[in-house]
């Protein structure tokens, strides 16, 4: 096990297809995203090209919410690039979307400074980068993010 992740994370994620090194084609999402109207920072660009189509299917208690079924296929997001745009400039950052949380319940986003959002009529932030997400995979509760 590498050090990178808490032994927990790193199995699920693991379980989902991911291994250090992993590295996959971006354009699949990105092209047809930019297309309808969204911008990916290079954040954007490194998470998907690491961890882009993974799925875990996992639920029960975490650490301070339950955990969560989600997905990182960011074309589950087509058609929301207002809502993502306008989050965006609310919080003066760009929000790319990562996929869905919860089948759909929610989606998930990240900035260019690698924060991962829970987008929905609101917005919470998981965290940046790594420990972004394992809060995501670990249940913990996402900080609600006020506009600005």
């Amino acid at each position: 096990m590498t050090s990178r992740f808490t032994r927990e994370t790193e199995k699920t994620l693991r379980g989902a297809g991911w291994y250090p090194g992993r590295t996959v084609d971006t354009a699949v999402w990105r092209v047809p995203l930019e297309e309808s109207g969204f911008v990916f920072p290079e954040a954007a660009e490194r998470f998907l090209a690491e961890f882009g189509g993974l799925s875990v299917d996992h639920g029960g208690p975490g650490l301070t919410r339950a955990k969560e079924p989600f997905e990182f296929d960011p074309l589950l997001a087509l058609g929301e690039d207002d809502r993502f745009g306008e989050w965006g400039a609310s919080v003066g950052r760009v929000i790319a979307p990562l996929g869905e949380l919860d089948r759909g319940r929610f989606f998930l986003g990240i900035d260019e400074n690698s924060v991962i959002y829970l987008v929905a009529d609101w917005l919470a932030s998981f965290g940046a980068g790594d420990e972004g997400l394992e809060h995501l995979v670990l249940g913990v509760m996402p900080e609600r993010v006020r506009a600005s």
